[in-house]
């Protein structure tokens, strides 16, 4: 059709999640009987720019034969004839916005949830609080079902790089046996180790953190 969505100053975050969502939509047919006409109206699509499941909204542009359109507000939304430049952008009202894609909505699937659960010092054992939550994290995945769950282990940066991959894993492989003992499917979970790498918190080299000896649960 000749029409491009490309994203545009979208906002940061831990989890990176894209904080837009553009939806769309062809305009419908008219539904009685069709007449001879010399020439049938160009289709018409719509762009509409949503929040994220956080209330979160990036920037897109729209772009078509002769121009291009950023949408950067929560509802804003253009018009655009294939093979024509899109038109100018307007808000779309709750209503509209639930008439026009509240089906397609529904249809997604759930938005990634993620848990943090932190361990001891230089030690494969959960914490107190942690150990807590795992009965959060479980409840979740049983109301949830998952299809993909990935547990991540990290560590703090005291340490060489190779002892801190293997400590990583031994935390990874930690949750994954407690998930496996509460009834998770073990061929669902996908283990990895990041050890002293991407940490929660950044430091320098051999610096004791607490919030990076950790696992990232995700359920996708």
């Amino acid at each position: 059709m000749g029409i491009r969505v490309k994203g545009a100053a979208p906002p940061s975050g831990h989890n990176r999640r894209a904080a837009l969502f553009g939806v769309l939509l062809l305009a419908a047919g008219c539904a009685a009987a069709p007449k001879p006409h010399p020439a049938s109206a160009p289709t018409r699509d719509i762009v509409v720019l949503l929040p994220d499941n956080k209330g979160k909204t990036g920037a897109i542009i729209v772009s078509g034969k002769g121009g291009e359109r950023l949408l950067s507000k929560p509802g804003q939304a253009v018009s655009v004839a294939a093979g024509g430049p899109p038109d100018k952008p307007f808000l779309m009202t709750r209503e509209e916005v639930s008439t026009q894609v509240g089906p397609a909505l529904a249809a997604l699937p759930p938005p990634p949830l993620q848990f943090i659960l932190y361990f001891r010092n230089d030690t494969a054992d959960l914490t107190a609080e942690s150990r807590e939550k795992m009965r959060q994290v479980v409840q979740t995945l049983r109301k949830r079902a998952p299809v993909d769950i990935s547990v991540v282990g990290h560590t703090d940066t005291v340490g060489s790089r190779s002892y801190n991959y293997q400590l990583s894993l031994q935390r990874s492989e930690a949750v994954a046996a407690l998930l496996t003992r509460e009834g998770v499917d073990p061929s669902i979970l996908e283990i990895a180790s990041h050890g002293k790498d991407n940490p929660l918190v950044p430091t320098g080299d051999q610096v004791p953190e607490p919030r990076n000896r950790r696992v990232e649960v995700t359920v996708r």
